[in-house]
């Protein structure tokens, strides 16, 4: 290993003292690992610390335990995504048998808030800075049900986080707010019990590369591999300018990774300059991506009422409130659309789970649309059936025979449907209401 530093080691020696303090919760640390350079180089130093207080200190037993949470949003970047979970894995293996009181964990947010279920499956007009459900939903909440459950298991838990005052205004004014002048650790803004601590937030850019190209990761894994990613990912404007002695070792700009489909930024500058650097089979994510932003806010693929049944239309005539069901139909074909071509070159990739679709169909279905199914959507891009459960062969040809009338059949189907589906999503409430409106719907057809 190289010669680090005073100002790397001093981190070094101050994470060990903060380790080896004594409070009485033994107040475990989590980690937020996002697999980029300055969550990579946060763990790096951490798990030096923990190695240097085992040779140092040998009779001393390393009680605090260490949560490395990942946060998957489920619509990650699939490069950074393939390579965050390959990352974790070798993390997880090597803390095992080095014998460090380090766990991974991954959060995904609920099957009703993920990316898709919201867009297409409650009809959400993808994120802008004036309407980002994704933050909330995606990020904030996984993550803090984490946190919550690992405080209540603990009384405490300290948040250690990769930010640094040179990353941006923004950074360094959030950070310079929370901070208690003359203490390491901040009160969380949001989770009780729970206090933040920021170790690598004086390294400049250049330091931060510094120790990704010169300092092996203890976990064992090429940080050339992530190095490659960010080179790839440089858009036109951004340098790399030589900052060690080495021209191996470059800093590679602020480059920045996030979910592939982000409407909230005008141009995803990473996403196009990796397909310009070869990973072509991208392209037609960026252009659906592109569709999305570019459709947003066209009057015909969205609603005059919002879900919640308020008026959402401009004194122009202008449509605002969510998006129609054909609108959300033409997305998931052309989703997995995009996704089943994408396969023939990585066929690792999802871009949608089936448990997403089984949802969708969900809220389909709460919307009173029982003509056009997922299902169908499904079989026609991919020529076979996704698998759910609705009744079995039997049942149907039983009912159908009870039937005199095939409306009554249909009508039995769709409640059904309701009834059975309800069951996959966490939030439970409101089926007695769907069955009544759909009830009211049908007799309302009848009589006219």
């Amino acid at each position: 290993m190289p010669k680090l530093s005073i100002r790397i080691l001093s981190i070094i020696d101050e994470l060990i003292d903060q380790y080896l303090e004594n409070d009485r919760y033994n107040r475990p640390w989590i980690i937020g690992f996002s697999g980029g350079k300055d969550s990579t180089v946060l763990l790096t130093l951490v798990w030096l610390a923990l190695l240097k207080i085992r040779k140092n200190k040998p009779k001393t037993l390393l009680k605090r335990q260490i949560y490395v949470v990942c946060n998957d949003t489920m619509v990650e970047n699939p490069v950074i995504e393939e390579y965050v979970t390959t990352v974790l894995q070798t993390i997880q293996k090597t803390a095992k048998e080095q014998r460090l009181p380090i766990t991974v964990k991954t959060t995904i947010p609920q099957v009703e808030d993920t990316f898709w279920c919201c867009v297409i499956g409650k009809g959400y007009p993808v994120p802008n800075n004036s309407f980002r459900f994704c933050t909330e939903k995606m990020k904030i909440k996984p993550t803090s049900t984490f946190i919550t459950n690992q405080v209540a298991a603990d009384g405490e838990a300290i948040i250690l986080i990769g930010t640094r005052l040179a990353e941006s205004q923004q950074r360094a004014k959030s950070i310079k707010k929370h901070d208690i002048k003359g203490h390491r650790l901040s009160k969380h803004p949001i989770n009780p019990n729970t206090y933040i601590y920021a170790p690598i937030k004086e390294l400049m850019l250049e330091e931060v590369w510094y120790i990704i190209n010169a300092i092996p990761t203890p976990w064992g894994f090429d940080n050339q591999i992530l190095f490659k990613i960010y080179m790839d990912a440089l858009a036109d404007d951004y340098e790399c300018p030589t900052v060690v002695t080495n021209d191996s070792h470059r800093s590679c700009g602020q480059s920045r990774f996030g979910c592939w489909v982000c409407t909230v930024v005008k141009e995803d500058k990473s996403m196009s300059a990796l397909i310009k650097n070869g990973v072509e089979w991208m392209q037609p994510l960026l252009d659906f991506r592109n569709r999305l932003l570019e459709n947003r806010n066209i009057s015909k693929n969205r609603s005059e009422t919002r879900r919640n049944g308020q008026v959402a239309v401009d004194e122009t005539g202008h449509n605002m409130g969510n998006y129609t069901m054909e609108y959300r139909i033409q997305l998931l074909r052309e989703l997995l659309t995009i996704q089943r071509d994408t396969q023939q070159y990585r066929s690792s990739i999802d871009l949608i789970t089936s448990q997403e679709l089984i949802a969708i169909q969900v809220m389909w279905y709460r919307d009173g649309n029982f003509s056009t199914t997922v299902n169908d959507i499904y079989n026609t891009v991919y020529g076979y059936d996704l698998q759910n459960d609705n009744i079995s062969l039997q049942e149907r040809l039983l009912l159908e025979k009870s039937c005199n009338n095939p409306v009554h059949y249909s009508l039995i189907q769709e409640l059904l449907a309701l009834q059975k589906n309800k069951a996959l999503l966490m939030k439970k409430y409101g089926l007695q209401t769907d069955l009544e409106a759909r009830l009211d719907s049908y007799v309302k057809k009848v009589e006219l």
